[in-house]
């Protein structure tokens, strides 16, 4: 247990009041963390059967899902930030013991969230086929990208006000319930999976189309369960609690600016260096795509562990940097952080022995396993890089600096990650490989430029 030691973790800085045994503070960390974690390696675990299935179609398909990953997150970017800011605010309340405030932000960020819906969806349908031509597709694989686009972001308004209450949920610490509700989901958008790509026990083969219905199903099933879980009269976050309006109000309006304003550059910085990056491999071809693509949904699974304890740090440094704890706050982001570079070891280490035998999972083509093997040694190192830098910025999320890790995005993701990667597989020659070379680099700077912060401290003196 030196590993967590509370006064180790503070160095320097005075504790502001007595501390919880090291056992309790290690054991809160990991009751918050391990549903987050697991909700979200679950999910990557589904995007990972999710593309076996569909690669069961051929190396088309698997191109073709994966064309229309940037141009919808760069969809859901402005909900992404929407998340975050509700989370980091929901989390303060809680620490505040502010439970009608708390509701507010939830009220208004879904109205916020039903409006912007609509206005985005809306120009995405029209222009689908303009957008995946830009992303890179090609003959082969345009019409049915287009198709898939076309019926996933036709459900905009279904995946982010599910996003939204779940994030409110981990806000307040309840990350069971956020799990539950995408275990679910997810489980039957795999069943669909099944029944409707090759067409099983009578349904319709519709392939491509068929894992995009599935993703529908799965999604509308998830905000049928969201909204269960804030209908219940007993729960923290309840839609009819007694001071519940609908009319805005102009202190939470600002609140949710000040996070989201900054954690929606970090969104649109984000997409634009994804997509840019995805452009670039794109150009390669359809099999060097479908083994890109499939490396990224490998190292989706190890961005779960991250992700689940980014979720958790948000929610614990939230709370107590509200209950005016920042010492406590930030004891749980390096426990978090410390709980993550052991997962990341072991997971490295997983990745490193098993060369391409995970890419046979996916697909038997010759090339794209010559090039899984280089890939799978490179990701044995990114992973480290990777779960570090999500932890520190969930932590620095949660405690609403989220105009740092917007610049973090520009320096790192839009300029350092689409331009070293041009530079190594186009002038250097390096191909696909060095698009890969180029991730690393950006793993490599945010972590540098996210850990220097949290250390400074600086994170922990903002108000919301």
């Amino acid at each position: 247990m030196l590993f967590f030691n509370a006064r180790s973790v503070l160095e320097r800085q005075p504790p502001l009041g007595e501390l919880p045994a090291d056992k309790v503070l290690f054991t809160d960390t990991l009751k918050t963390a391990w549903p987050a974690m697991l909700e979200s390696f679950l999910a990557a675990l589904i995007t990972f059967a999710d593309t076996v299935m569909v690669g069961a179609l051929g190396s088309y398909a698997i191109a073709a899902v994966g064309l229309t990953a940037q141009p919808r997150f760069l969809c859901l970017s402005i909900f992404l930030s929407m998340n975050i800011a509700v989370a980091a605010l929901v989390a303060r309340r809680k620490g505040a013991e502010k439970r009608s405030e708390a509701n507010q932000v939830l009220i208004q960020a879904l109205c916020l969230t039903a409006v912007f819906s609509l206005l985005i969806s809306a120009p995405a349908l029209i222009f689908a086929d303009s957008v995946l031509r830009f992303a890179g597709s090609r003959d082969d694989t345009h019409v049915q990208a287009v198709m898939y686009f076309r019926i996933i972001v036709g459900s905009l308004i279904v995946q982010t006000l599910t996003l939204v209450i779940n994030a409110a949920q981990r806000g307040a610490g309840n990350t069971k319930t956020a799990m539950k509700n995408n275990l679910v989901s997810n489980a039957l958008n795999i069943l669909c999976n099944y029944l409707l790509i090759e067409g099983r026990f009578g349904f319709p083969a519709l392939g491509v189309k068929g894992a995009a219905i599935a993703s529908v199903i799965g999604f509308s099933a998830g905000l049928v369960l969201a909204l269960a879980s804030v209908l219940k009269p007993d729960s923290y976050l309840f839609l009819f609690y007694r001071s519940n309006t609908l009319r805005f109000r102009s202190g939470i309006l600002s609140s949710l600016h000040k996070v989201a304003s900054g954690a929606f550059i970090e969104q649109v910085f984000l997409r634009i260096g994804f997509f840019l990056y995805a452009v670039a491999v794109a150009n390669l071809g359809t099999s060097a795509f479908a083994a890109h693509q499939i490396g990224m949904n490998i190292i989706g699974i190890s961005f779960a562990v991250g992700d689940g304890l980014g979720v958790a740090g948000i929610s614990l440094v939230g709370q107590n940097l509200g209950r005016g704890r920042s010492d406590i706050a930030k004891i749980y982001g390096i426990f978090c952080q410390r709980i993550g570079l052991l997962c990341a070891l072991c997971i490295a280490a997983f990745y490193a022995a098993s060369g391409s035998a995970v890419y046979r999972l996916f697909s038997s083509e010759p090339l794209i396993l010559e090039y899984g093997s280089l890939i799978m040694k490179i990701i044995a190192l990114i992973v480290i890089l990777q779960v570090a830098q999500v932890i520190c910025g969930g932590c620095l999320r949660g405690a609403g600096d989220t105009r740092y890790t917007a610049l973090v995005s520009l320096i790192s993701v839009a300029i350092i990650r689409p331009l070293s990667a041009w530079l190594f597989v186009y002038p250097l020659g390096f191909g696909l490989i060095g698009a890969w070379l180029g991730l690393t680099l950006d793993q490599f700077m945010r972590f540098i430029l996210t850990w220097t912060r949290f250390k400074s401290g600086k994170w922990q003196s903002i108000e919301l």
